[in-house]
Parts: C-alpha cells; sequence; structure tokens
C-alpha cells in the first residue's frame, strides 16, 4: 500500500490486532456467524510517521448505514455544545448571517448547537438512518458521501466547517479535504475534531483501533496532511472527550498565526516520542499485557460464580471484545441506550444487546466498554453502587 498521507511506500507493521469483523455490524439474530472478518494493522509511515490501518473496508459497506448515534450521551451533547459557542465567540460573534457545514453530522446533534446560535446550517452524513433521524429533527442534512463533487454540486461557501469523529475515517481523504477547501469562505475556519493518538497510547485504549477508523493523527501527521492541501492548523486544544480528543482550527495558509499554545503542545508531543516507531512498538506489547491481564481479571471473577454483563455496546468495544476473545462464556449481555441496536449481536462474539432498563436483574459486575463516559457513568450509577455492584473499566483515561 501507500501512506494515506504522503504516499509513501515505506510503512511497517506496529499494531497486529488480527481478524476481526467491522465492528458496527451489529447483527439480527439470522445473521450470526454470516459476518465477514478483516486484518486489522496499524502501519507507521517512515517517511511522515502516520499511523494507519493497511486494510480499507469499502465507505459503502461501513457508513451506508450504521446505527451509531452521537446525541445518545449529556457529555457528548454538552461537548457539542461548548464547541459551538466557542467557535461563534472567537470567530463570529456579532455577526448576523453566519453559516455551518457539517461533515459526518450523523443525527444532528453538533448542528442543533450551531442552530441555536442563530447559523444557518447543512450536514452531510452518508448513512440513510442517521440523516433521516436529522431530517425529523428539523436540521437539514444531505444524505451523500462528502468528497469534492459533492462540495462542487453543494455549490456555496460556509464560514465554519465542522468535523466532528470523522476526519480520521475517509477513505477518499485527498477528495474530501479539496471539498473542504471549495466550500470553506475566504476567512473561514475549518474546525476538525479528533481521536488524539497521543492520547490513545498513554490511556492504552487500543480499542479505538477499528476498520471505521483509518488514520490515527498526531498533531505533527495531521499539519502534514493539510500542509499538502494549502491548509494550516493555527490552534488546538485537547478535550477530555473520548478520552483525549484533539479540537483544532484550520484556515487557509496565512490567515492566522500560529498560537504559543499549539506551538506549546507540538513540544510535548515531541518531547513524549509520539511520533516515533519504538513508541508503537512499546504500545503493541502493552496491549498483549493488557489483554493477559484482563482475562485472568474476568476468569477469576468466573470461577468465583459472579455474573459479568457489558456497560455500553459501543463500537470500540467490539474490538476489545474480539481482541480478548470474551464471548456469551464470560459476559452475558450488552446494556445500551441506543434503541437502534435493540435485539441485536455483536459483531464476532455474538453477545446479545439488552437496552438499559431491560436487563434480567443486576450483575455482580459492570465491565464498562463505554469507558470514555467513566465520569458521567459513576455519577449516574452511583445507588448500584452503594449496593455492591462493581464498574470495572478495562480502559482508564487520564483526566
Amino acid at each position: 500500500m501507500i501512506c494515506r498521507v504522503c504516499d509513501s511506500t515505506t510503512l511497517d507493521c506496529v499494531v497486529d490486532l488480527g481478524e476481526q469483523p467491522w465492528c458496527n455490524h451489529f447483527l439480527k439474530k439470522e445473521e450470526i456467524g454470516t459476518e465477514p472478518f478483516y486484518p486489522l494493522r496499524v502501519v507507521y509511515c517512515r517517511q511522515c510517521a502516520a499511523a494507519q490501518l493497511d486494510y480499507t473496508v469499502k465507505k459503502e459497506i461501513m457508513f451506508g448505514d450504521h446505527t451509531y448515534l452521537s446525541g445518545v450521551t449529556k457529555s457528548l451533547s454538552a461537548h457539542f455544545r461548548e464547541v459551538a459557542r466557542e467557535v461563534d465567540r472567537r470567530f463570529l460573534s456579532g455577526r448576523a448571517q453566519k453559516s455551518v457545514l457539517d461533515i459526518g453530522s450523523n443525527d444532528g446533534s453538533q448542528l442543533k448547537q450551531f442552530q441555536e446560535l442563530g447559523y444557518d446550517v447543512l450536514g452531510v452524513e452518508s448513512s440513510r438512518t442517521t440523516a433521516g433521524i436529522a431530517n425529523a429533527a428539523q436540521v437539514p442534512t444531505l444524505n451523500q458521501f462528502f468528497n469534492l463533487e459533492t462540495a462542487l454540486q453543494i455549490g456555496r461557501k460556509f464560514d465554519v466547517i465542522n468535523a466532528s469523529g470523522v476526519f480520521f475515517h475517509l477513505e477518499e481523504l485527498h477528495s474530501v479535504i479539496e471539498g473542504i477547501k471549495e466550500c470553506l469562505s475566504e476567512n473561514g475556519v475549518f474546525v476538525v475534531q479528533f481521536l488524539y493518538m497521543k492520547c490513545i497510547v498513554d490511556n492504552l485504549a487500543f480499542d479505538q483501533i477499528y476498520h471505521e477508523h483509518l488514520l490515527y493523527y498526531t498533531l505533527q501527521t495531521i499539519e502534514t496532511l493539510l500542509q499538502r492541501h494549502g491548509l494550516m492548523m493555527f490552534d488546538a486544544t485537547l478535550a477530555p472527550i473520548h478520552g483525549g480528543s484533539i479540537i483544532a482550527y484550520v484556515t487557509r495558509e496565512g490567515m492566522h498565526p500560529i498560537s504559543e499554545h499549539l506551538r506549546k503542545m507540538r513540544a510535548e508531543e515531541d518531547l513524549a516520542g509520539s511520533n516515533d516507531i519504538a513508541t508503537y512498538h512499546e504500545f503493541a506489547r502493552r496491549i498483549q499485557r493488557m489483554k493477559q491481564e484482563n482475562l485472568e481479571y474476568l476468569g477469576h471473577a468466573k470461577r468465583q460464580g459472579k455474573t459479568i454483563f457489558g456497560f455500553g455496546a459501543p463500537v470500540k468495544g467490539n474490538t476489545m471484545l474480539n481482541y480478548f476473545g470474551v464471548g456469551t462464556d464470560i459476559i452475558d449481555c450488552l446494556v445500551e441506550k441506543n434503541e437502534l441496536r435493540r435485539g441485536l449481536y455483536s459483531p464476532g462474539m455474538h453477545i446479545p444487546v439488552v437496552i438499559e432498563g431491560e436487563s434480567n436483574g443486576l450483575p455482580d459486575i459492570y465491565y464498562v466498554l463505554a469507558w470514555n463516559f467513566k465520569r458521567e457513568i459513576l455519577a449516574a450509577n452511583q445507588p448500584l453502587i452503594e449496593r455492591g455492584v462493581e464498574f470495572f473499566f478495562p480502559v482508564n483515561p487520564k483526566e
């Protein structure tokens, strides 16, 4: 393969999680055992240091329709509200007319926050179900994949373009960036939100590696990508959402000075060795140790006769369950809020999904797959904790 960022062919495998199903392919009962498996490997580019998958599951399979909804959790809704207010305060406060385009807009959760601030909004969402939900909620949404062709069809400029948790999904990466340039007003700001690979490594959050996530950005590698297309990051912040995400502010080259805060973040990244291949090799060794430790914990609990439920049925949880080989012999069910997953089964391990409040009794242990909402989960479940239910977090993000 060639590097998704710089087209180099000098790529080394650094993390191999084996053959896995597409982890958002939650199954109907009659589909159990029919799901395809694909290689799940991270490779490192020796030319630009970009970490990426070496195998692409076609975007039409992964994003044509799926069951992920961004509006399910309070934490994410609060994050989206904060982002919209900060963008408006910094760049468009006092403007009577202002507009925002959201790429991969899902159910419209981010755009609703901009609507409340008086923005003319448009979403582009590839999933039929979620685009339908957004349109039903009066959030104008095109059910298409965003790329340069789509941008030309839209045929207008926006003051703000947002991409929340989608910029690392892009099979047509360079066409999408050219589409962003096409739709961005001359002085406009592109707000890109992405999982920060430094935090993934620090937190040992290997479950955030899955087929939908084709790229794993550091500041250095995303800046290399943007510069290739005449764009530049001029500021960034680290938000706690999803265990550590970068909110980066991008414009055409030369439009804004580089902030001192961004310079400091770059220096911290360099000091941590976040772009060194040795860091990735050590990450792989730590993943193997984590697997052993978790299987020992779960095995000990089962030998003691304890019941274990999964807390949440997030997409990333399926990476962990499949890599660990944890199925219904250990976890009885996955307790989930998202109604779109009612009655379905996890891909690969075939654990049934049960909607929160409808599970048969309480477990002794909740194995928390939705660990990225740790604070919200613990706050909402204090009565259960006081009754002796254990909440075990296989990944403990740094606060």
